[in-house]
């Protein structure tokens, strides 16, 4: 588990890789040049930034012809952030905020209380 969310965190911190997510998010896929028109920055560079959001395993790729097709894939995601919520024994639950809508609030678990005894 360490390795892989260490992976996907490192790709996370960078902004551009970042903006490329938000790009992949809201479209179903893009190949690189599409990506690349949205950046100040080369397209082999583009690239690079792809080969490691693909590597944390948060794009997946399709090559079609000489384009080659991203798309954003969550799961990465969503189990390193279950598995980080574990370590730290807290739990995401969904609340009315008294408004209407409903938001997530982390929390942590509630747990048996210790069998042992202060003197321990």
């Amino acid at each position: 588990m360490g390795d892989e969310c260490t992976t996907m965190f490192h790709a996370l911190a960078d902004p551009t890789r970042l903006k490329i997510l938000e790009l992949l998010k809201s479209e179903s896929e893009l190949c690189v040049s599409d990506i690349a028109t949205h950046f100040d920055i080369t397209q082999p560079s583009i690239s690079h930034h792809l080969d490691v959001l693909k590597r944390a395993g948060l794009v997946s790729s399709e090559k079609r012809g000489r384009e080659v097709y991203y798309r954003f894939d969550k799961s990465a995601i969503i189990g390193c952030c279950g598995n980080q919520l574990r370590v730290f024994d807290l739990e995401l639950r969904l609340v009315d905020d008294g408004k209407g809508a409903r938001v997530v609030v982390g929390e942590g678990r509630k747990s048996a209380p210790s069998k042992r005894g202060r003197g321990d």
